[in-house]
């Protein structure tokens, strides 16, 4: 696999959702669900996808992450439209 592909590949999770179509304010909105769901200290009472389930139990906080994830990037963009 040559450098190109590995760049092509990669360059979904570095590139704003908004560049793919997805409005901006739904973006933020699941940033916002992510961040309130990585940061509620519930001890696993309120889970999406149980922890204890073996290695589907982390889905929902990687999903979370991801979602907060894409939020960075769209606030990273517009900051740099400004500049």
């Amino acid at each position: 696999m040559n450098e190109s592909n590995e760049k092509k590949g990669f360059s979904g999770y570095i590139a704003p959702l908004s560049s793919k179509g997805w409005p901006r304010w739904l973006v933020y909105l699941f940033s916002l669900f992510g961040l309130v769901y990585l940061l509620t200290p519930t001890l696993g009472i309120f889970e999406i996808i149980p922890d204890f389930i073996p290695i589907i139990g982390n889905i929902d906080e990687g999903a979370a992450a991801l979602a907060l994830w894409y939020g960075y990037l769209e606030i990273k963009k517009a900051r740099n439209k400004n500049k």
